[in-house]
């Protein structure tokens, strides 16, 4: 038996050097030939045999074994009937609820409140106005709307004009719900909540609006309506 564990130790030692070398043959390669790749966060073996995924801060790459192929795109496992590059990618920009500055969103509680979630919209989306009407229909949840601006060159001025307001979520609401403008926003008020809103959206890959956030950290991008909202709020422990 002691024999036996001190092949099997040996082994597992053999194949760890293996592992960090071959991760660092593919990290010397790609260094090299691709500047934008000097500095990789980690490199891991991927369940398809020979590839390895290429991991830069949120960004994902795949490549061969040497690091003379580099693949930008999705791996899909079609037994499994999943998209491992989306799997990998929630994981990677999941949030922890307890950490949004909710300082920075406009807060709305309906019925009790005692559900949450977290929402970034902008005030020109189309699929964010059809959200807010669906969510007329959803009770007892409290909805902290923070404000991303990205979609048109005056999203920013109209987030900037419902942020300064005297009540944020009346002129928000009034705004998506029934087309309606805010006052223009007085110079001397300060939108740096609306900066933070758009660092964070780019550190966690908020490329959509809109994107909704659960206590339990899992994300949504796009419009839901009230049904899957409704399920998907029971379901958050």
């Amino acid at each position: 038996m002691r024999i036996l564990s001190t092949v099997l130790a040996s082994a597992a030692i053999a194949a760890s050097f293996s592992a960090s070398a071959q991760e660092d043959a593919i990290r010397k390669a790609l260094a090299e030939r691709i500047p934008q790749l000097q500095k990789i966060d980690e490199i891991s073996a991927t369940p398809m045999q020979g590839l390895y995924e290429v991991r830069v801060g949120t960004d994902l790459f795949y490549s061969d074994a040497k690091g003379n192929y580099l693949i930008q795109g999705e791996l899909i496992d079609t037994q499994a009937h999943r998209n491992l590059t989306e799997d990998r990618i929630n994981k990677l920009t999941a949030v922890d609820f307890n950490s949004l500055n909710l300082k920075d969103a406009i807060k709305t509680v309906k019925g009790n409140g005692s559900r949450k979630i977290a929402v970034f919209e902008d005030p020109n989306c189309g699929y964010c106005k059809r959200f807010e009407k669906d969510l007329q229909n959803v009770k007892d949840v409290t909805v902290y709307t923070f404000l991303y601006p990205i979609l048109s060159p005056d999203s920013v001025e109209k987030s900037r004009n419902i942020w300064c307001a005297k009540d944020p979520a009346k002129e928000w609401a009034s705004h998506m719900l029934k087309g309606t403008d805010a006052p223009a926003a007085p110079s001397s008020c300060d939108v740096t909540a609306l900066q933070r809103n758009m660092e964070f959206g780019r550190k966690y890959k908020i490329t959509g609006t809109p994107t909704i956030f659960f206590a339990d950290g899992s994300r949504v991008p796009g419009a839901i309506g009230s049904d899957d909202l409704e399920k998907r709020l029971k379901a958050v422990k």
